[in-house]
Parts: C-alpha cells; sequence; structure tokens
C-alpha cells in the first residue's frame, strides 16, 4: 500500500494545479459577460437592467451554494463536487445557446454557470487550504491566479468569437470547453490528508461572532460595487468610442491586475499580517472608483481596470487566510461559503441596479458614483474587525 501523502508535498502542488485550471475555466466563463450583455440584448430588446440579470443571478447562484458546496466538499469528496460542476456548466451553456426567450436564457445560464463556479471555487480553496501548513497564503494565492488568467484570456476570446461565431455558437463552444476542464480537474483532484487543527467556528457560532458578522457586511458592501465593472465596463467603453473588443478586453486587464495582486499581496500579508493587508484592499477597490468617475478615455479605463484588479486579486487571495486565522481551519469550506453568500447578495444587487439606472438616466454617473461611495463603505467597516 502507497504511503498516505503529507501536506506541503508534491502532490500537495498537484492539488493546487488543479485547483488552478477549475477556477480559469468557470470564473473565465462567468466573467466573460460583459461581452455578451449587448449582443443578447439586442436580440431580446431588452435593456441592460434586464440582461444584467443574467450575469447577477448567475452570481448570487454561485456564491450562495459556496456554503453548501463547501460543505459537500468535506463530506464527499471533491471529485464527485467537480464532477457535478462540469456538468452543470456544459448543460446550461448548452440550453442557453438555444433560449428563445429572456427568461429562458437567464434561468439556464444563471443556474449552469452559477452551480459550475460553485463546485470549482469554495471547495477548491477549501481542499487546497487543507493541504497546506507552512505555506498556505501562498498555494491559495496560486490557485486563485486562475480567475485572473481566466478573465484575462477568456473575456476577449469571447468578444472575439462573438463576432465570428454570434453569441449562441460562442456559449456552446464556452461550455464544451468548460465542462471538459473541469471534468479533468476531477481526476486529478484528491481530499486532503485528515489532521488534527485548530477548533474553528460551527456554523452556528460565526453567525452570533462579532468579527465575523462585521466582515460578513463590509464584504456585501464592496460586492454591490465590485461586480458593477465586470458587466457595465464594456458597454462605457463602447459608448466612449472603444470598439468591442478592446473593450471587452478591459475586463481582462482586470483579470490580469488580479493575478499580480494575488501573488504580490500574499508576499506583504506574510510581512503585514493577512488582516491588514486585506484593509488595504478594500481601501483600494473602493477609491479605485474614482478613476472610473474622471471619464478620461480610454487610458484612464485601463488604468482604473488595473488598480481595481490590484484589490480584487488581494482581496480573493487572502480572505481565506483572515478567516482560518481567525476563525480556524477545522470547517473553512462552510465558514468560507457562508462568508461569500455576501458577495452573491452583493453581486446580485449591483449590476443590475446600476443597469437600471444607466438606462433610466441616460448616464453612467450615478452608478459609478454609487460604486464609489458603497466601496468606500466597505473599507470603513472591515476597519472594525478587531485583530486576533
Amino acid at each position: 500500500m502507497r504511503p498516505a501523502a503529507s501536506v506541503d508535498s508534491a502532490r500537495s502542488w498537484g492539488v493546487v494545479a488543479a485547483a488552478f485550471a477549475g477556477m480559469f475555466a468557470s470564473f473565465g466563463i462567468a466573467y466573460s459577460f460583459g461581452a455578451f450583455l449587448e449582443p443578447m440584448a439586442e436580440e431580446f430588446g431588452a435593456g441592460r437592467g434586464a440582461t444584467s440579470a443574467f450575469f447577477a443571478l448567475t452570481s448570487l447562484t454561485y456564491f450562495g451554494l459556496g456554503a453548501l458546496s463547501g460543505v459537500a466538499v468535506d463530506r464527499y469528496g471533491p471529485r464527485r463536487v467537480l464532477l457535478v460542476g462540469a456538468v452543470a456548466l456544459g448543460a446550461g451553456l448548452a440550453a442557453t445557446s438555444q433560449a428563445g426567450e429572456l427568461w429562458i436564457g437567464l434561468v439556464t445560464y444563471g443556474l449552469g454557470v452559477g452551480i459550475g463556479v460553485a463546485c470549482a471555487y469554495v471547495p477548491m480553496v477549501a481542499v487546497v487550504g487543507g493541504w497546506f501548513e507552512r505555506r498556505r497564503t501562498l498555494a491559495i494565492g496560486v490557485a486563485v491566479t486562475g480567475i485572473g488568467l481566466g478573465t484575462l484570456i477568456v473575456a476577449p476570446l469571447a468578444a472575439a468569437l462573438i463576432e465570428e461565431f454570434g453569441w449562441r455558437d460562442t456559449h456552446l463552444l464556452l461550455g464544451a470547453a468548460g465542462a471538459a476542464v473541469l471534468g479533468v480537474c476531477a481526476l486529478v483532484v484528491r481530499s486532503p490528508p485528515v489532521r488534527p487543527g485548530p477548533a474553528a467556528l460551527t456554523l452556528g457560532e460565526a453567525v452570533r461572532n462579532r468579527d465575523y458578522r462585521r466582515l460578513y457586511l463590509a464584504s456585501g458592501l464592496l460586492s454591490v460595487a465590485l461586480f458593477v465593472p465586470f458587466v457595465h465596463l464594456p458597454g462605457f467603453a463602447e459608448e466612449a468610442g472603444a470598439d468591442r473588443v478592446a473593450a471587452a478586453a478591459l475586463v481582462g486587464v482586470i483579470g490580469a491586475a488580479s493575478t499580480a495582486g494575488r501573488l504580490v499581496l500574499g508576499v506583504v500579508a506574510a510581512r503585514t499580517g493577512a488582516l491588514r493587508a486585506f484593509r488595504w484592499c478594500f481601501l483600494t477597490m473602493g477609491a479605485s472608483f474614482a478613476l472610473w468617475a474622471l471619464d478620461g478615455g480610454y487610458g484612464v479605463l485601463v488604468v482604473f481596470a488595473v488598480v481595481l484588479g490590484i484589490g480584487y486579486g488581494g482581496f480573493v487571495a487572502l480572505g481565506p487566510a483572515v478567516v482560518a486565522e481567525r476563525f480556524g481551519t477545522t470547517r473553512l469550506g462552510g465558514l468560507l461559503g457562508l462568508l461569500y453568500t455576501s458577495a452573491g447578495i452583493g453581486s446580485a444587487v449591483g449590476a443590475p441596479l446600476a443597469g437600471a439606472a444607466v438606462d433610466a438616466t441616460g448616464s453612467y454617473v450615478p452608478a459609478i458614483a454609487g460604486c464609489l461611495v458603497l466601496g468606500l463603505a466597505g473599507y470603513l467597516t472591515v476597519l472594525t474587525v478587531g485583530r486576533r
């Protein structure tokens, strides 16, 4: 019988690679929706607010189901969870490609992509955290760079495919590719070794914990603003004169910058502490919306995307480390899943509300101003989370 693999081993990094690939495919597809917004709105005769509901339902599904998928991976193992995500992602996008009405596409896209991401994100972050002790922050940071690189590559790729084949066939292609990647990842990933760890809060205790509640509120406030650019920044850029591929590439810039943010801020956190670096991420993201408000042309939008992406990358990479340090590791999947429901609620509210504001006023100014205020409110809230 082969000896069980240990933490911080070569097999541990194989799990990181599988998690990276799963997040690359699932989030790359989810965050490419900005490229689909205009052509789908045109075909269905809907405004930005109604079409943005696709992204809202998707984000609500994958963040909301994170609480369940995090528990499921502890009970059933990551392989089964990833296979469920692969089937959901492929079937959901295939069905969306055939939708004849907006509400049908809303349901198939939201549930298919939402379940796919839910099965590839919180469970895999928790599994990677279980495979490491000394290098946990680095390992999680490397794994979640898949989100940034997926956004960088898939968003402009989707825009180019839409121009060549149309949005329906592009959904079909992305669904097949995403399902294949998650299926391969399921063959590679393994449950972490069972070992004792520090006591962790139960979900009931977390709800009653002051710092956990404040962390939940801060993440929710920030998330209302954070996901608005993923949906509406390409449309804003097109109205400002950018072509469709260049406009969609701004979402890719956010992804590329987030990759750097995940790696660099992981190193910073090792020196300053995870919570202090985490707070800096909130400030960076909240203040970045002032750059979008300048309306200074495509170059300023690129700078905005870079600054937002750096803060966003650190936010994603450091969140699990903050939760593990303050609330324990033995129930990390459930604790992260519950916390990420705040992001699901925020993202479900932000993008449609911003779209409705643009449709009603004919201007992006109210939506951008609201993002700035909410982002800074999230920063002020996270400052109240005490140190361990």
